[in-house]
């Protein structure tokens, strides 16, 4: 299958904000919104919400109908350039079996999240084609220090075209932030961590994640690009 490329991000673009797992009412028991708001006017870029991202049930989601709603109105909405999840969970794998893959290989878009997104991303990527971003959630730029790394990353991936060269951030952190933005625990880092020795041809690569463990490992080195 032909791999689809969407267009990078412009100033004045409009970011659809949306809930595949986890609801947005969980992540405001602790409301950074102020942060993740003047982020994105830094960026020049505009946010709007799923209809559903507020709806929250007894397991912290939402109904697959309104998930998948809000995912087929991003998508077919031409105002929208990107769609970020608001945060990852355990059950987007739900959504799979009644995504409208026409509808998203004919409306080609970036899409970006991490975690249990990786799920969603994976069959996207397997039933259009379309390449997306293994990258921060909306949540993720409530993160009032230390999010230089992250941000400085996702501006060149979303924004620009030439090639860059991902380093290993000078330290990382696993601690729960969002509680205690005045104590944070941060590790020096030793440089990457490889998992299996050896050597790549050159050419594409999917994320994976295991209950989200791997993805949790390094929180400052999770935005990459999908093309090698």
């Amino acid at each position: 299958m032909e791999l689809i490329f969407p267009r990078k991000l412009n100033q004045g673009d409009v970011i659809r904000v949306v809930a595949p797992a986890r609801s947005r009412a969980m992540v405001m028991e602790h409301d950074h919104t102020d942060i993740i708001g003047a982020r994105f006017a830094e960026l020049g870029l505009t946010l709007s919400y799923g209809r559903h991202v507020d709806e929250r049930d007894a397991l912290d989601s939402s109904s697959v109908a309104s998930r998948i709603a809000d995912l087929h109105e991003a998508f077919a909405d031409p105002s929208v350039a990107a769609i970020l999840t608001v945060i990852g969970g355990y059950n987007c794998n739900e959504l799979l079996p009644f995504l409208d893959w026409e509808l998203i290989r004919a409306n080609p878009k970036i899409l970006c999240g991490y975690s249990d997104i990786t799920a969603l991303q994976n069959a996207v990527l397997a039933r259009t084609g379309l390449v997306t971003y293994s990258g921060p959630h909306w949540s993720t730029f409530g993160m009032r220090d230390h999010f230089e790394q992250t941000l400085e990353w996702f501006t060149e991936v979303m924004f620009g075209t030439a090639p860059i060269s991902l380093t290993p951030a000078a330290r990382w952190s696993d601690d729960l932030w969002f509680l205690d933005q005045d104590r944070r625990d941060l590790i020096p880092n030793e440089g990457w961590w490889p998992i299996q020795p050896g050597t790549a041809e050159e050419g594409s690569w999917a994320a994976i994640c295991a209950l989200s463990t791997c993805c949790r490992a390094r929180p400052t080195c999770r935005l990459s690009t999908a093309r090698y």
